[in-house]
């Protein structure tokens, strides 16, 4: 067996500039070799790779011609929130499969052949179109309302299809925001519009229902307790008035009755004393005839200064009946005066004739006959003013009537119009509320109206093209520079670690320095590697026909990828 041997593990020695250098020198193959095939990789990628151009257009978003304290939008989404749903809409599946098998564009002709419709609809949705907002700084930092705008870009390998494509998005995003605003608007005007004929038909029916309940219930509404409660009263105090009227009038039938009743009396009496027998003599019974008539007349006036002093206590001084009283009595008191007179004239008369006459005899009084005719007269009078007055009861009697049933109604009116309250406030109520709502509805309808023909002219929010597609001049990718330094500084990268990972391996004295440090031992002299010449040059010759073949072949293979991208193969 072989004994084992003891390591001694001895820490690397820190290199310097002088070891750095070495190491470069040493190992220049490791770094040159992968930094030119990084170089020439990257270049290969870079010319076959093909231009790809982007053409972009920029819309801006116009703020609404006509302030919206004016005139409220009918658009219930604000312009970005639409943008979003535009570009949801515009970017489905649909619409760019639209784009791509669009006679005109033809896009991805190659890949249609071989991989799926979905496949490049994802990537063209993800990888080569781009919608990015326009930002205003000035705008952002003020708060301030300004117009914002997005730009619209499409990557693709031919620039006039690129442009095109870029066209056909900004076509869409205008109609569809055409579209978007005019179906909002009409829709939300449509639907006020129902909305409006259903509040208007709520309305009447409650109208209807109120009306009804109106006719039903005339003069017993809540609304009419008050004017009912006022007309009671006047009722009342019309029928107080009537029923003081009509004791009036048969008070006054009454007296009137009592006068006829007393004329019907004295009538009898005149007739019991119209014809007499006269004795002879020259005071015989003229005399006491009419004696008898002036007692007779003082008895009336007598009596009619007691109903005068009657009706004056009942009815006061200025009644007519008491007016008609006192025309009476002094009716009576004139004929007792006239009596008198005629009375004294007769008895002269009678004295001179009287010598002649000596046998009695059966004579009519004429004044007994007058006053009989003057009594029947009376008689006529009273009968015709009781007449009246009957005429008047009867009036008064059917007012009170129709008072009474009147106040009666009113009565039952004010008792029914509680009952009915409740139904009738909740008829109100519901009338009033169907009234406000349509007048609601009907200013919401306006409005959406106007809105409407506020989109209808563009007066609102709209998109305007604010560049149109532009038609790039310059492709986007690949950059050949930036890919060329990428390739060159990613081969010196990894060379520079394959050399390090070299110098790690290689444990080996390389320098006198190495010999000092490792075996702390003077170094007197140094005997240079001596090799064969031939050697030497075959070696050279193989490492610069390496180099000379790989550069060559470098060279080659980037040739021909710059005449493949320059022949557009």
């Amino acid at each position: 067996m072989v004994p084992a041997q003891n390591f001694v593990s001895v820490s690397r020695r820190p290199p310097d500039v002088e070891d750095y250098i070495d190491m470069l020198r040493r190992y220049r193959s490791w770094i040159i070799g992968p930094m030119y095939v990084g170089l020439v990789i990257s270049t290969v990628i870079a010319f076959f790779w093909p231009d790809t151009y982007i053409s972009s257009a920029v819309m801006r978003i116009t703020p609404p011609q006509v302030p919206e304290n004016l005139v409220p939008t009918a658009i219930n989404t604000q312009m970005a929130d639409r943008l979003q749903q535009m570009q949801t809409d515009i970017l489905s599946r649909t619409s760019l499969i639209e784009i791509i098998q669009k006679p005109s564009l033809d896009l991805y002709k190659k890949d249609r052949a071989r991989i799926p419709m979905e496949d490049i609809v994802q990537d063209m949705r993800n990888k080569y179109i781009r919608i990015t907002p326009v930002v205003d700084p000035a705008a952002a930092n003020t708060g301030r309302h300004y117009a914002s705008a997005f730009a619209i870009s499409f990557m693709y390998t031919d620039r006039y299809k690129a442009q095109a494509v870029v066209r056909e998005l900004v076509t869409k995003f205008t109609e569809q925001n055409v579209t978007v605003q005019r179906n909002q608007a009409n829709l939300t005007t449509n639907f006020l519009t129902d909305e409006l004929k259903a509040a208007k038909e709520k309305m009447d029916n409650y109208q209807q229902a109120l009306t009804k309940f109106k006719m039903e219930n005339q003069g017993k509404l809540p609304e009419q307790a008050q004017a009912n409660a006022q007309a009671l009263q006047t009722y009342q105090l019309s029928l107080m008035n009537t029923q003081s009227e009509l004791n009036r009038a048969q008070q006054d039938k009454v007296i009137l009755e009592t006068n006829l009743t007393n004329v019907r009396n004295a009538m009898n009496t005149a007739a019991a004393n119209l014809e007499q027998t006269i004795a002879a003599g020259p005071s015989g019974a003229p005399q006491s005839v009419e004696n008898q008539r002036l007692i007779e007349l003082s008895r009336f006036i007598d009596q009619a200064k007691s109903e005068l002093a009657a009706k004056k206590e009942n009815f006061g001084v200025n009644h007519p009946d008491v007016k008609a009283a006192e025309a009476a009595l002094q009716s009576y008191e004139k004929q007792r005066d006239e009596l008198q007179k005629q009375e004294t004239a007769r008895m002269s008369a009678l004295a001179e004739s009287t010598a002649a006459a000596n046998a009695p005899r059966v004579v009519t009084n004429p004044l007994v006959q007058r006053q009989l005719e003057d009594y029947k007269a009376q008689q006529n009078n009273i009968q015709t003013q009781i007449a009246t007055k009957q005429m008047d009861i009867d009036r008064l009697r059917q007012n009170q009537q129709k008072l009474e049933g009147v106040i009666l109604d009113y009565n039952r009116r004010l008792q029914d119009a509680p009952l009915n309250e409740q139904q009738y406030n909740a008829l109100i109520r519901d009338f009033n509320l169907a009234k406000q709502e349509y007048e609601e509805m009907t200013k919401r309808h306006e409005v959406a109206q106007t809105a409407q023909n506020v989109e209808e002219h563009k007066a609102g929010a709209n998109l305007e093209v604010l560049d149109p597609a532009s038609l790039p001049e310059q492709p986007a990718e690949p950059n050949r520079l930036e890919w060329a330094g990428i390739g060159t500084f990613g081969g010196l990268g990894l060379g520079i670690l394959l050399a390090a990972a070299q110098e790690m391996k290689n444990t080996s004295l390389k320098n006198l320095k190495d010999v000092r440090a490792y075996t702390n031992m003077p170094v007197l002299s140094s005997i240079p590697l001596l090799e064969n010449a031939l050697l030497v040059r075959r070696k050279r010759r193989l490492v610069w026909l390496a180099w000379s073949g790989a550069f060559i072949l470098g060279c080659i293979m980037m040739g021909g990828s710059m005449y493949y991208h320059l022949s557009g193969i």
